[in-house]
């Protein structure tokens, strides 16, 4: 399955041929490669918030509390693009929200010249979105687009009914939100069959740590390219769900690796285990999870090489998730600018470590807030 939707393939979807295909080897969301490059983090991605709007409302939303029943109005799209060229070493954008896709008014001055912009400069995309609309909408989108990515947390509709629709505040009936379900499995299939990268977004909570086998089977039997794997950490909208623990992560990881399929690219992000440890259990599923073929471990992009702007407010942030107030605002600033101030804060100064033996950036201000508050990760080195 890996390169099942590169470029080059002739497929509506398929992205041009002169663009890198996605890969292992290759994931310009990870910040390691900037570091890499410029010796230093750079910002090389900016993800866009287009909209508060949402069909659903996901017990473990990241960004619930924000979620709104009317839109307010967007800051002009040619302000973005400006701010965007601005950008020195930019490679990747990413589009999010809410359901960025809820709005055809967003899909049209928004999301398309947004996609357009970056196609034309080279530019990698993602969209995140659940996919759960007409397809329409996505047909119109995909053939702008390097990644559709989606979250999918459920082994049947009825999954999918109880964590989808958890916190409206209104009943959703069960066949109305099955109805939903079997939609985005079909988009899903439908999209990765034109040609479109589509990956999978699977968090392992109080829910799926036991599930992640046969969750990662339906992921397959939708045509996903990639099956993208974080713990989930209770923050904001989600802050009152119950805690699993470490230990229990790392099983249904190292379950998920025994029943994964191994021409599938799983990619692993914010997993709360580090060569630095003292647990010998993690230090060897990192080691697994380094020799194992098409599996990839991503440092956090946020506040590394990434910052959020807010398309409503200009706001700029270095996390979506942790609780840190805008940087700076893209109505008076160039985002290199308020990447530089973010650079040199304290904060910021205490996480930014990096351990080339490993090929870690260190824990991202969640994990760090929940497992490791009195650690200094400066001061410490990989175990071999």
């Amino acid at each position: 399955m890996i390169g099942s939707a590169q470029a080059g393939t002739g497929a509506p979807f398929a992205p041009p041929a002169d663009l890198a295909p996605l890969s292992p080897a290759y994931d310009p969301w990870d910040p390691i490669r900037s570091l890499q490059a410029y010796g230093k983090h750079a910002l090389t991605s900016v993800e866009f918030t287009v909209t508060h709007l949402c069909n659903m409302r996901c017990e473990h939303c990241a960004v619930g509390d924000s979620l709104t029943m009317a839109e307010a109005e967007a800051l002009p799209i040619e302000l973005m693009l400006r701010r965007l060229d601005e950008v020195e070493h930019l490679e990747t954008i990413s589009l999010t929200g809410g359901e960025p896709t809820f709005s055809m008014n967003t899909v049209n001055r928004v999301l398309i010249p947004l996609l357009k912009y970056a196609r034309s400069r080279g530019i990698r995309t993602q969209l995140n979105s659940n996919v759960t609309l007409d397809y329409g909408r996505y047909e119109l989108i995909a053939p702008h687009l390097d990644v559709m990515h989606i979250s999918f947390n459920y082994t049947e509709a009825e999954d999918f009914h109880r964590i989808g629709f958890a916190r409206t505040g209104r009943e959703v009936g069960a066949v109305a939100a099955g109805r939903m379900y079997e939609r985005m499995m079909d988009n899903a299939r439908r999209l990765a069959d034109g040609g479109l990268f589509v990956s999978a977004e699977s968090m392992i909570n109080y829910r799926t740590h036991g599930k992640m086998k046969e969750i990662h089977r339906l992921v397959g039997e939708m045509g996903c390219s990639r099956h993208e794997v974080h713990p989930m950490y209770p923050s904001s909208f989600a802050s009152g769900l119950p805690v699993i623990t470490k230990r229990q992560m790392l099983e249904a990881v190292e379950e998920l690796l025994d029943a994964r399929r191994r021409d599938m690219w799983m990619l692993f992000g914010t997993l709360p285990f580090y060569a630095c440890g003292d647990d010998p259990l993690e230090r060897r599923l990192l080691g697994r999870l380094a020799a194992e073929p098409n599996v990839t471990v991503r440092n956090d992009p946020d506040g590394r090489n990434r910052v959020n702007v807010n398309l409503f407010s200009g706001d700029v942030y270095v996390t979506d998730f942790a609780a840190v107030p805008p940087f700076g605002n893209v109505k008076t600033e160039r985002l290199d600018d308020v990447f530089d101030r973010w650079q040199a804060h304290p904060m910021q100064r205490g996480l930014n470590c990096h351990c080339p033996a490993a090929g870690c950036c260190g824990p991202n201000l969640l994990v760090t807030d929940m497992y490791y508050k009195d650690v200094d990760f400066t001061r410490r080195s990989a175990i071999v």
